[in-house]
């Protein structure tokens, strides 16, 4: 395998796509090439988000305690009894 410090020809990424992400993890990010030209850079999903500015919701409680107070909507919901359906 012919990878040099953090670049990988595209077939070797292809074939090694694991070995790439063990990387990614460990060495930051990695760039992949095509002809000798950077054509694409692999990412921890973490530094994705911190780029991106998306927030990481720690987990699905702290997630639903961050949605807006619904209280103060004003919701009207109709008085009359459901209707009859007949299954028969």
């Amino acid at each position: 395998m012919t990878v040099t410090a953090g670049q990988w020809q595209l077939q070797e990424a292809k074939q090694h796509f694991s070995e790439l992400i063990r990387a990614v993890r460990t060495d930051g990010p990695q760039f992949v090439t095509k002809h000798g030209q950077q054509v694409a850079v692999v990412l921890d999903i973490v530094d994705y988000r911190r780029m991106v500015g998306v927030e990481l919701v720690e987990d699905f409680k702290s997630f639903l305690a961050s949605a807006p107070d619904l209280s103060d909507l004003e919701i009207e919901r109709s008085t009359e009894p459901a209707r009859q359906v007949d299954f028969e």
